[in-house]
């Protein structure tokens, strides 16, 4: 198993300001999505920074295919609300 790590980054300015019902939908979608995978040890951390630029995403995945398949399955990826950048990560150092 290799961790992985995506960042999201909304497609449309204004995004944080005025999401759009379709954009609000989606992201509790995305929420979901993510809570899913949370409970089933797949999702190590989710979260979107307090600045409003963009959220990260730190999993776990077989491969680089497997990894991509799920970022891309995510609704907020999918739904072309956010746009989203993979990279394989190593977690040298994990607290509590």
């Amino acid at each position: 198993m290799t961790e992985y790590i995506y960042l999201t980054h909304p497609l449309r300015e204004g995004f944080f300001e005025e999401p759009t019902a379709k954009e609000s939908a989606t992201m509790e979608e995305h929420f979901q999505y993510l809570k899913q995978a949370t409970e089933s040890d797949i999702v190590i951390l989710a979260g979107p920074c307090l600045d409003e630029t963009f959220g990260i995403i730190i999993f776990h995945a077989e491969n680089e295919a497997e990894a991509c398949d799920f970022m891309f399955n995510d609704p907020a990826v999918k739904n072309n609300v956010m746009m989203a950048e993979l990279h394989p990560l190593q977690i040298s150092l994990k607290g509590k």
